[in-house]
Protein backbone atom coordinates (compact mmCIF):
# COMPACT_ATOMS: atom_id res chain seq x y z
CA UNK A 1 0.00 0.00 0.00
CA UNK A 2 1.48 3.20 -0.71
CA UNK A 3 2.13 5.94 2.16
CA UNK A 4 0.36 8.98 1.72
CA UNK A 5 1.95 12.28 1.63
CA UNK A 6 2.43 13.87 5.00
CA UNK A 7 1.44 17.84 4.32
CA UNK A 8 1.91 20.33 7.16
CA UNK A 9 -0.57 23.47 6.99
CA UNK A 10 0.48 27.10 8.52
CA UNK A 11 -1.90 30.07 7.79
CA UNK A 12 -3.19 32.51 10.05
CA UNK A 13 -6.61 32.25 8.45
CA UNK A 14 -8.20 29.18 10.73
CA UNK A 15 -11.36 28.57 7.91
CA UNK A 16 -8.45 28.23 4.96
CA UNK A 17 -6.31 25.99 7.06
CA UNK A 18 -10.06 24.04 7.53
CA UNK A 19 -10.77 24.07 3.95
CA UNK A 20 -7.70 22.56 2.96
CA UNK A 21 -7.58 20.12 6.03
CA UNK A 22 -10.83 18.51 4.81
CA UNK A 23 -9.84 18.36 1.09
CA UNK A 24 -6.45 16.72 2.36
CA UNK A 25 -8.54 14.09 4.48
CA UNK A 26 -10.76 13.33 1.71
CA UNK A 27 -8.75 13.06 -0.54
CA UNK A 28 -6.97 9.19 -1.47
CA UNK A 29 -2.63 9.69 -1.07
CA UNK A 30 -2.32 12.15 1.17
CA UNK A 31 -2.60 13.63 4.90
CA UNK A 32 -2.58 16.39 7.45
CA UNK A 33 0.67 15.80 9.69
CA UNK A 34 -0.10 18.53 10.96
CA UNK A 35 -1.24 22.77 11.13
CA UNK A 36 -0.16 26.39 12.70
CA UNK A 37 -1.89 29.45 12.61
CA UNK A 38 1.82 31.57 13.06
CA UNK A 39 5.52 30.87 11.75
CA UNK A 40 6.79 30.33 15.44
CA UNK A 41 4.59 27.37 15.70
CA UNK A 42 4.74 26.20 12.23
CA UNK A 43 8.33 26.35 12.75
CA UNK A 44 8.17 24.21 15.65
CA UNK A 45 5.77 21.59 14.60
CA UNK A 46 7.90 21.00 11.15
CA UNK A 47 11.05 19.73 12.42
CA UNK A 48 8.93 17.68 15.01
CA UNK A 49 6.58 15.79 12.31
CA UNK A 50 9.24 16.42 9.48
CA UNK A 51 6.31 16.11 6.59
CA UNK A 52 6.83 15.93 3.03
CA UNK A 53 5.01 18.87 1.98
CA UNK A 54 4.92 22.04 3.93
CA UNK A 55 2.44 24.57 2.32
CA UNK A 56 3.58 28.37 3.49
CA UNK A 57 1.27 31.17 3.36
CA UNK A 58 3.49 34.51 3.74
CA UNK A 59 2.43 36.69 6.30
CA UNK A 60 1.80 35.80 9.80
CA UNK A 61 2.18 36.37 13.06
CA UNK A 62 5.03 34.74 14.71
CA UNK A 63 7.45 34.54 11.69
CA UNK A 64 6.33 35.33 8.06
CA UNK A 65 6.37 31.76 5.80
CA UNK A 66 9.17 32.80 4.07
CA UNK A 67 11.47 33.11 7.44
CA UNK A 68 10.16 29.63 8.20
CA UNK A 69 10.62 28.35 4.16
CA UNK A 70 14.67 29.40 5.27
CA UNK A 71 14.96 27.75 8.50
CA UNK A 72 13.23 24.48 7.11
CA UNK A 73 15.53 24.44 3.88
CA UNK A 74 18.62 25.33 5.86
CA UNK A 75 18.47 22.54 7.92
CA UNK A 76 19.43 18.41 6.68
CA UNK A 77 14.96 18.10 5.98
CA UNK A 78 13.28 16.04 3.34
CA UNK A 79 10.50 18.38 4.14
CA UNK A 80 9.30 20.42 0.61
CA UNK A 81 8.08 23.83 1.03
CA UNK A 82 5.40 25.60 -1.45
CA UNK A 83 4.52 28.88 -0.97
CA UNK A 84 0.97 29.38 -0.92
CA UNK A 85 0.08 32.88 -0.70
CA UNK A 86 -2.02 35.74 -1.63
CA UNK A 87 0.26 38.22 -2.20
CA UNK A 88 1.69 37.96 -5.75
CA UNK A 89 4.97 40.33 -5.49
CA UNK A 90 8.26 39.61 -7.43
CA UNK A 91 10.24 40.05 -4.24
CA UNK A 92 8.25 37.26 -2.53
CA UNK A 93 8.61 34.70 -5.89
CA UNK A 94 12.28 35.52 -5.95
CA UNK A 95 12.82 35.40 -1.92
CA UNK A 96 10.91 31.74 -2.10
CA UNK A 97 12.84 29.93 -5.12
CA UNK A 98 16.39 31.50 -3.92
CA UNK A 99 15.85 29.80 -0.69
CA UNK A 100 15.01 26.59 -2.74
CA UNK A 101 11.10 26.34 -2.31
CA UNK A 102 9.89 24.06 -4.85
CA UNK A 103 7.08 25.71 -5.07
CA UNK A 104 5.04 29.33 -5.43
CA UNK A 105 0.71 29.19 -6.23
CA UNK A 106 -1.48 31.70 -5.43
CA UNK A 107 -4.52 31.30 -3.08
CA UNK A 108 -7.22 31.35 -6.01
CA UNK A 109 -5.49 28.10 -7.50
CA UNK A 110 -8.26 25.08 -7.36
CA UNK A 111 -8.35 22.72 -4.55
CA UNK A 112 -7.45 20.26 -7.69
CA UNK A 113 -4.66 22.64 -8.82
CA UNK A 114 -2.89 21.99 -5.07
CA UNK A 115 -2.78 18.87 -5.22
CA UNK A 116 -1.58 18.36 -8.58
CA UNK A 117 1.03 20.67 -7.46
CA UNK A 118 1.75 18.61 -3.63
CA UNK A 119 2.11 15.39 -5.99
CA UNK A 120 4.74 17.13 -8.37
CA UNK A 121 6.78 18.62 -5.53
CA UNK A 122 6.38 15.68 -3.47
CA UNK A 123 8.29 13.26 -6.50
CA UNK A 124 10.80 16.08 -6.61
CA UNK A 125 9.32 18.57 -9.65
CA UNK A 126 8.51 22.32 -9.14
CA UNK A 127 5.52 23.77 -9.55
CA UNK A 128 4.91 27.93 -10.54
CA UNK A 129 1.46 29.92 -9.98
CA UNK A 130 0.55 30.07 -14.39
CA UNK A 131 0.63 34.04 -13.65
CA UNK A 132 3.77 34.05 -11.56
CA UNK A 133 5.41 31.84 -14.95
CA UNK A 134 3.99 34.54 -17.28
CA UNK A 135 5.13 37.01 -15.64
CA UNK A 136 9.03 35.70 -14.66
CA UNK A 137 9.18 34.52 -18.63
CA UNK A 138 8.24 38.09 -20.12
CA UNK A 139 10.66 39.19 -17.69
CA UNK A 140 13.47 37.07 -18.73
CA UNK A 141 12.29 37.55 -22.31
CA UNK A 142 14.27 41.05 -22.98
CA UNK A 143 17.24 39.36 -21.92
CA UNK A 144 17.42 36.63 -24.31
CA UNK A 145 19.59 38.01 -26.73
CA UNK A 146 21.71 38.86 -24.04
CA UNK A 147 22.17 35.73 -22.65
CA UNK A 148 22.33 33.83 -25.69
CA UNK A 149 25.74 33.20 -25.44
CA UNK A 150 25.94 34.27 -22.19
CA UNK A 151 27.73 30.69 -20.84
CA UNK A 152 30.48 31.15 -23.51
CA UNK A 153 31.30 34.62 -22.18
CA UNK A 154 31.48 34.04 -18.44
CA UNK A 155 33.89 32.14 -17.11
CA UNK A 156 32.39 29.29 -14.54
CA UNK A 157 33.80 26.20 -12.82
CA UNK A 158 33.35 22.90 -13.27
CA UNK A 159 31.60 23.11 -9.91
CA UNK A 160 29.47 26.09 -10.68
CA UNK A 161 28.09 23.82 -13.82
CA UNK A 162 27.17 21.19 -11.94
CA UNK A 163 25.40 23.25 -9.83
CA UNK A 164 23.67 24.95 -12.60
CA UNK A 165 22.41 21.68 -14.62
CA UNK A 166 20.96 20.44 -11.46
CA UNK A 167 18.91 23.60 -10.89
CA UNK A 168 17.40 23.33 -14.43
CA UNK A 169 16.97 19.89 -13.82
CA UNK A 170 14.46 21.16 -10.84
CA UNK A 171 16.49 19.67 -7.61
CA UNK A 172 16.25 21.65 -4.73
CA UNK A 173 19.31 23.00 -2.80
CA UNK A 174 19.09 20.01 -0.47
CA UNK A 175 19.30 17.50 -3.32
CA UNK A 176 21.85 19.44 -4.77
CA UNK A 177 24.41 19.40 -1.77
CA UNK A 178 23.14 15.71 -1.41
CA UNK A 179 24.32 15.05 -4.89
CA UNK A 180 27.32 16.95 -5.17
CA UNK A 181 28.11 16.03 -1.56
CA UNK A 182 28.27 19.59 -0.73
CA UNK A 183 26.78 22.07 2.16
CA UNK A 184 23.76 23.71 1.76
CA UNK A 185 25.67 27.09 2.45
CA UNK A 186 28.05 25.89 0.24
CA UNK A 187 25.48 25.40 -2.46
CA UNK A 188 23.60 28.79 -1.39
CA UNK A 189 27.07 30.84 -2.22
CA UNK A 190 27.37 28.66 -5.70
CA UNK A 191 23.94 30.07 -6.15
CA UNK A 192 24.69 33.88 -5.85
CA UNK A 193 27.95 33.56 -7.48
CA UNK A 194 26.03 32.01 -10.52
CA UNK A 195 23.25 34.83 -10.48
CA UNK A 196 25.95 37.59 -9.93
CA UNK A 197 28.23 36.25 -13.09
CA UNK A 198 25.00 35.88 -15.39
CA UNK A 199 23.14 38.73 -14.16
CA UNK A 200 19.93 36.62 -13.42
CA UNK A 201 17.79 37.22 -10.41
CA UNK A 202 17.00 33.73 -8.89
CA UNK A 203 16.66 30.03 -10.01
CA UNK A 204 13.87 30.12 -12.19
CA UNK A 205 15.94 32.54 -14.54
CA UNK A 206 19.00 30.56 -13.95
CA UNK A 207 17.09 27.16 -15.07
CA UNK A 208 15.48 29.07 -18.41
CA UNK A 209 18.95 30.52 -19.31
CA UNK A 210 20.41 26.99 -19.13
CA UNK A 211 17.96 25.42 -21.19
CA UNK A 212 18.17 28.30 -23.55
CA UNK A 213 22.36 27.69 -23.54
CA UNK A 214 21.52 24.16 -23.82
CA UNK A 215 23.76 23.23 -21.21
CA UNK A 216 21.99 20.25 -19.98
CA UNK A 217 23.24 18.48 -23.14
CA UNK A 218 26.94 20.16 -23.35
CA UNK A 219 29.77 18.35 -22.38
CA UNK A 220 32.20 20.48 -20.35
Amino acid sequence: MTTPVSVFLADDDGRFRAVYRKLFDRTEGFRVAGEAGDGEEALRLIRALEPDVALLDVQMPGGSGLEVARRVLGEATDTRVIVLTTFDLDEYVHEALTLGASGFLLKNASPQEVLHAVRAVHVGNAMLAPEVTARLMRQFAPRRSRHRHAFADVRLSEREVQVIRLVARGHSNQEIADELFLSLETVRTYLKRTFAKLDVNDRTQLAVLAHEAGLLYESR
